[in-house]
């Protein structure tokens, strides 16, 4: 009896998960609620829905990837940061870290970590960061803590580096293979807005033309 009153007591802490995939939210939550300490208590696959349902369930954490069907999951990053500074989220993402952890970092994440790694890491991530701390793989702390023993944090070296978030939410979308007016509304943007998004991406990445653009982008999200 007594056993059972302890486990009773023991505090679940609440998770968001923001991911455009349905298989994988239903495969997050069966991990997550399968632990006596955590349970899932919402879930989106869009920014906009993630910020408008977030405040109401006031999670613990949230878990997002990188890209969703209506932008980047920086710019929800960016958002939480400012709306829910102590609100940590970790980035669960198939991007490699090398090109995105360090951006996400900067913009207000907690951790990051790939979609390959264990669940049994996933889950040491989010305690980590429930406790207060920062995660990211063994190979991105020391290059990070190279770049502070040089007292340096540069950007990782990579062709993106030089793109904005919103130039990098563009990018992203056009390897994608989705149209200018498509990214417009999805960004709730205008289509001239995007095209100068898009002139800004050729100049930085030192592209001749939209087409250039296109094949660089698809590489680059392969």
């Amino acid at each position: 009896m007594k056993n059972q009153k302890t486990e009773n007591k023991i505090q679940k802490h609440s998770v968001f998960i923001v991911d455009d995939h349905c298989v994988l939210r239903e495969g997050l939550s069966h991990l997550i609620n399968s632990e006596e300490d955590l349970m899932v208590c919402g879930e989106a696959d869009n920014v906009s829905d993630a910020l408008r349902t977030i405040p109401g369930l006031k999670p613990d954490i949230v878990i997002a990837d990188i890209t969703l069907g209506d932008g980047s999951g920086i710019r929800l990053i960016e958002n939480l940061l400012h709306t829910h500074p102590a609100l940590p989220v970790l980035v669960l993402s198939m991007h490699d870290e090398s090109a995105y952890a360090e951006r996400c970092l900067k913009a207000g994440a907690h951790g990051y970590i790939m979609k390959q790694e264990s669940s049994k890491k996933l889950l040491s991530a989010i305690r980590k960061i429930l406790n207060g701390e920062i995660y990211v793989s063994d190979k991105l702390t020391t290059s990070l803590l190279h770049k502070f023993a040089r007292n340096r944090f540069e950007d990782i070296d990579s062709s993106t580096k030089l793109l904005s978030n919103r130039e990098l939410e563009v990018y992203q979308l056009i390897g994608q293979g989705v149209k200018k007016h498509e990214i417009a509304e999805r960004l709730n943007l205008s289509v001239k807005t995007v095209e100068t998004y898009v002139e800004h991406i050729k100049i930085k990445l030192q592209l001749k033309d939209t087409h250039d653009v296109l094949v660089h982008a698809v590489k680059f999200s392969s």
